[in-house]
This record gives structure tokens, C-alpha cells and sequence, in this order.
């Protein structure tokens, strides 16, 4: 029996608030199905290094920093439950929730030297919640997490259409998390902005942000893309060209 082929993306998936299952049938039907892309889903942290990466063409991330070692605490698996009535015969002690940050500056290390020398990286979504505590990585990404309102209708506004992730697509309107972040690259790097039409703001930070922004990063290239906590969003047909684009150009095929 033949090995299988080695795909070419390597995709690091999943966390508390962001299912992996959902993230692998969107991604799957949109750049697998959609335009022939191979993806290794994963949803280990400790298998983004530089082994890792060296067998791949390109890097998807889609999760956030934060691990859980301890549990989600008392009855946090269930939406509305406070837990306060559990009951386990023997008892099990109860523990605190307790936040690990995953990303070691070796793994951000790891990131940026695989797209300075080549590699090409499709970040999406929550993916700046790494930021704030792994600057190599930060520096690949371009941005840090500001943080984000409860899920609500935004537009998607697109600055640049005649870049090749943006062109053929509309604005388009999705309910998802609008994410904001403090955005670090050159403004004409940003591709997309979300807007609250309805003047919603988070934070005092105004009714918009930037949304999608692309540049080249030594060898390599950098997409992100911050809609993607519905599968709904992800599956926009204006969203779906734009992922199909932000694939292609990433790994200099447009």
C-alpha cells in the first residue's frame, strides 16, 4: 500500500468557543471541494513547530490563544446551567477555570521563519487572539485582538476591489462576531472593513474595523480574513469568492 500524498496546508483548528467540526465542513466544502486545496486538519496546538511546518506549502489558523488545562468549570458545557446542582457519587472535587496561553515564542518563531522564507499563511478569524501574547506572531499576522461585541448583523465593505482577493466581490452582510483589533501593517494593505450600519459600536471604538488585509512577508504571504464564527458567514457566497481568492493568492496562483 502508497502513502497518501502529502497535502499542502496544514491547518491548526478548534477551541472552547470555536468547534473544530464546524470549522473542517466549512473550510472542506469552501477550499477543498471549492478549488482543490489539501488540508490536514488539526486541532493539537503542540503540532504547530517547525517540523511540522517545514512538510507544508502553507499555514490556516483558525482558533484562539487560550487553552483550558483545567476544565471550563462547573456546568460550563451547558448553555444556561449554572452547575450549582451537580451531582457525582463519590464527589468530584471541584476546580477553577484557569486560562493557559498556548503559543510559545518558539512556535511564533517557527510561524514567522516559515513565511519569511516562502510560505504562504491564511489566518482567519480569531486568530488574533494569539496575538496579543506571541509578538513573532503578531508580526506575521499584523494585528492584536481589541476584542468583540455579541453576535450581530455587520457589513463587510470592501476598500480595494482590484486586488486579486477582493475582485468580483460584493459587500456582503453576515450575523458574526465583528471582530476589532489594533491593526499594525500599512492601511493599504487592509482589503475589507467591517461596519455596523446600525451605529453599534464596541468599546467606544467606533461602528467599524478593519475586516481583511493582505501583504507579502519576506518570501512568503499573508492573508486574514475576520469573519468565520458562523458557519453561516463562512458560507456567504461574496465570502466564499473571497476565501477561494485569499487561498489562491497566498500561494501565488493569482
Amino acid at each position: 500500500m502508497t502513502d497518501a500524498p502529502q497535502a499542502s496546508a496544514f491547518a491548526l483548528i478548534g477551541d472552547r468557543y470555536h468547534n473544530s467540526d464546524y470549522i473542517r465542513t466549512a473550510l472542506t466544502r469552501t477550499l477543498v471541494e471549492g478549488i482543490g486545496l489539501s488540508i490536514d486538519f488539526c486541532d493539537d496546538v503542540k503540532q504547530l513547530n517547525a517540523s511540522t511546518l517545514s512538510r507544508y506549502a502553507m499555514l490556516i489558523t483558525f482558533r484562539d490563544g487560550m487553552q483550558w488545562p483545567d476544565g471550563y468549570g462547573a456546568g460550563a458545557q451547558y448553555p444556561g446551567y449554572d452547575g450549582s446542582d451537580l451531582q457525582s457519587h463519590p464527589p468530584v472535587e471541584p476546580t477553577p477555570a484557569r486560562i493557559v496561553y498556548w503559543m510559545s515564542d518558539e512556535q511564533g518563531l517557527a510561524v514567522r521563519a516559515f513565511v519569511e522564507a516562502g510560505g504562504a499563511a491564511l489566518l482567519y478569524h480569531n486568530s488574533t487572539y494569539i496575538a496579543p501574547n506571541c509578538p513573532d506572531f503578531r508580526h506575521v499576522l499584523g494585528a492584536a485582538t481589541e476584542g468583540h461585541p455579541p453576535v450581530r448583523p455587520y457589513r463587510v465593505e470592501i476598500a480595494h476591489g482590484d486586488h486579486p482577493i477582493t475582485r468580483g466581490v460584493r459587500d456582503f452582510v453576515v450575523t458574526d462576531e465583528q471582530h476589532y483589533m489594533v491593526y499594525d501593517k500599512d492601511p493599504e494593505c487592509v482589503l475589507a472593513h467591517s461596519v455596523n450600519d446600525d451605529g453599534h459600536t464596541f468599546n467606544a471604538l467606533g461602528a467599524r474595523c478593519q475586516a481583511a488585509w493582505a501583504y507579502d512577508y519576506g518570501k512568503g504571504r499573508v492573508c486574514y480574513l475576520a469573519p468565520g464564527h458562523t458557519i453561516e458567514a463562512l458560507w456567504n457566497s461574496e465570502y466564499v469568492k473571497m476565501q477561494q481568492n485569499a487561498a489562491r493568492w497566498v500561494q501565488r496562483q493569482v
